[in-house]
């Protein structure tokens, strides 16, 4: 067999492993995903140090990301739960946009701030805000909060500046400004079934945000009364406050250019430096978390909010090591090679020239996980031959973007943030409620581009 047929063979291998062990054995996810991990490696040939070493270092790289935003976000939902600023920033939504309206509001939220900031970043700044307002007018938070993660998600996979589209549109030789005009209408019209399956499946997996099943408004927000709320600027300073820091630093690296901005920090730049740091997603969430602390707790002791913190935090211990452990197994398939194989495979058979891009995407998201990874493989192989193969370039660069949407599943981090911090636990709601919705968002996306592909 050779290594290609390896390393495939340990892919299918060591997920069927996994979902063997998460669905039908008594092993967590966290270890069936390491397990998992292991098998893939070595069937695949790369070696026990080296697989180990993948693991470890996808853990590590995925945790270090996104880790301490976890945990951050985590903590500011308490402050807000216990001071009342989730009641009040609920309620001003839902005084905005109407009742009946939530997911619209949450996905069109989503779908905006996810232009210049990372999803999985955007999801945790705004999941105490998914379930204020589920918990506030009784609705799913399983709606909520994918139509927030589904907004957030289009988006980052179609929209520069994110990484994905970005590097899509150069390996296509398509100027941004291009790709932007294109990537937008294409990214609303992809919204609209996804809100559509969002409401669908809130009706079948229906949580409050704590988890459990339910079916109305919790009485302590009922209770809640208005004198202890905070005002509408404060409850939402510490979300709006990370975005927009977020967001000079986005704008700043496109206006100045990253290179240039790079130069200028090492120069030792006081200005970029600055900039460098509190535009830091990390930095930026932990502004919010002492905003959050410092100005809507002020009629509790210190003992009750440090007490809320600290139990806020042992959620952040599983939704991290699963987040990390996704991570993991996502750098073994990396690091094995069989997503670039497959992906030089595929682009010599005869197909018609946009399925080329949107296919090699497809199978490099499903066998690694990463949509950005999917899209920088896929445009890198393609783009070079776009001309010879007559691909409208703009037309080749998203269907790169596009086929990065399919079926986020195990192997990918926001599959375990978004479930997670959803606090939905059982694998075969996890899929359905994760997994089938990026699928349709790939399938919307797809089927228009390849019209679009007909026509031009």
């Amino acid at each position: 067999m050779s290594a290609t047929g390896y390393m495939i063979l340990g892919l299918v291998i060591g997920l069927a492993a996994l979902i063997v062990l998460v669905l039908f054995t008594k092993v967590h996810a966290v270890l069936a995903i390491i397990v998992a991990s292991v098998i893939c490696g070595l069937i695949g040939q790369m070696g026990f140090p080296r697989t180990m070493a993948a693991i470890v270092n996808g853990f590590g790289s995925t945790i270090g990301g996104i880790g301490l935003i976890i945990a951050f976000g985590i903590m500011m939902g308490a402050i807000f739960e216990m001071s009342g600023a989730a009641k009040r920033m609920a309620q001003t939504f839902l005084n905005l946009f109407g009742k009946g309206r939530e997911e619209w509001a949450l996905g069109a939220t989503g779908f905006v701030v996810s232009i210049p900031i990372f999803c999985d970043s955007g999801f945790i700044i705004l999941a105490p805000l998914a379930k204020a307002i589920a918990k506030n007018s009784g609705r799913s938070l399983v709606t909520c909060g994918v139509a927030l993660a589904g907004g957030l998600v289009i988006t980052h996979h179609l929209v520069p500046p994110t990484p994905g589209p970005i590097a899509s549109a150069n390996n296509f030789g398509v100027d941004l400004g291009t790709m932007v005009a294109w990537a937008l209408p294409l990214a609303a019209v992809t919204f609209l079934p996804m809100i559509a399956y969002a409401k669908y499946i809130g009706t079948k997996v229906f949580i409050k945000e704590d988890g459990t099943e339910a079916t109305g408004v919790g009485e302590a927000w009922k209770d809640a009364k208005e004198e202890d709320m905070p005002s509408a600027f404060l409850s939402f300073a510490p979300i709006v406050v990370p975005i927009v820091l977020i967001l000079y630093g986005t704008f700043t690296n496109a206006i100045v250019g990253s290179a240039a901005v790079a130069e200028a920090q090492k120069a030792g730049n006081l200005y970029y430096n600055f900039v460098g740091g509190i535009s830091h997603p990390v930095v930026a969430v932990g502004i919010g978390l002492l905003l959050a602390i410092y100005t809507l707790t002020g009629r509790f002791s210190v003992r009750e909010v440090v007490d809320a913190q600290d139990k806020s935090l042992t959620a952040a211990g599983v939704i991290l090591l699963v987040t990390g452990a996704g991570g993991a197994l996502g750098m073994v398939l990396r690091d094995s090679g069989a997503a670039k194989a497959v992906a030089d495979t595929i682009a010599t058979w005869p197909l018609p020239t946009v399925i080329l891009p949107i296919l090699i995407a497809t199978i490099v998201r499903f066998m690694q996980g990463s949509g950005t990874v999917a899209m920088v493989t896929s445009s890198a192989i393609v783009g070079p031959m776009a001309a010879s193969l007559g691909l409208e370039p703009v037309i080749g660069a998203l269907g790169c973007c596009a086929g990065s949407f399919f079926f986020g599943y195990f192997n990918d981090s926001y599959y375990w943030v978004v479930n997670r911090t959803l606090g939905i636990v059982d694998t075969r709601e996890q899929i359905r409620v994760w997994s089938i919705n990026t699928t349709i968002c790939w399938a919307t996306s797809c089927a228009i581009l390849i019209i679009l592909d007909i026509i031009f």
